[in-house]
């Protein structure tokens, strides 16, 4: 049976390395840092949204920012080593392709386990399309198998913070734990029902949906 896997120290969800890769881009582009409000459209997402993940970012040491001042936003030297790392690793042996869609890393189909971590590149544009917001996750666990997910598949998934009721979701739970379920809406929380009767749903009002999965690639 699956356990809870808290997010290790340090390690970003999809989201947060967005955020950081956003905020670097536009510093390298304009010398300046976005505003909240930028990012939020940048993103696709709420203020509210950016303003946990830049604190979530600053917890982890990776962002500073001035109180009360605007586009003080700055990465952290900690914060350039990470996103150096992330480029070499799809620059060198595990380089992406033109045609390829980033490998992020890994993602429970149990309880919890963090999806970040490039690693490799699957090669689905014939079927995908390739675009920013599309990306792979290896699933670890059993808990989706009667809707035919395994242990060792691959899930494409596209990045998105909504859901329809049903609808198979990457989601996070209270901020740190990644898992693929059905996601349902219930009055005040959200009920993440897997798709295998030894696992019990798991009910959250601290769920934020990251992406929607639209397909499936398994290693025979």
């Amino acid at each position: 049976m699956e356990t809870n896997t808290k997010l290790p120290k340090g390690r970003l969800t999809p989201r947060q390395l967005q955020l950081l890769t956003a905020i670097t881009s536009s510093l390298a582009k304009h010398c300046y840092s976005p505003t909240i409000g930028e990012l939020a459209e940048r993103l696709g997402i709420s203020r509210s949204t950016v303003f946990e993940h830049i604190g979530e970012l600053r917890k982890k040491g990776l962002l500073q920012a001035s109180p009360g001042k605007a586009r003080s936003l700055n990465p952290t030297v900690k914060a350039q080593r990470l996103l150096s790392r992330v480029q070499e690793s799809t620059s060198t042996g595990h380089c992406a392709g033109e045609s390829s869609i980033p490998l992020l890393g890994c993602a429970a189909a149990g309880a919890a386990l963090h999806a970040i971590e490039n690693r490799d590149s699957l090669s689905l544009e014939s079927y995908f399309g390739i675009d920013d917001e599309t990306f792979a996750l290896e699933v670890r666990g059993d808990s989706m198998i009667d809707d035919g997910i395994n242990d060792g598949d691959y899930v494409v998934c596209r990045r998105r913070a909504t859901a329809e009721n049903g609808q198979l979701v990457v989601a996070i739970v209270d901020d740190e734990n990644a898992t693929i379920k059905r996601l349902h809406k219930e009055d005040s929380r959200v009920r993440l029902e897997a798709a295998n009767e030894n696992y019990a749903p798991i009910y959250s009002d601290n769920c934020r949906v990251e992406a929607v999965v639209v397909g499936l690639v398994r290693k025979l």
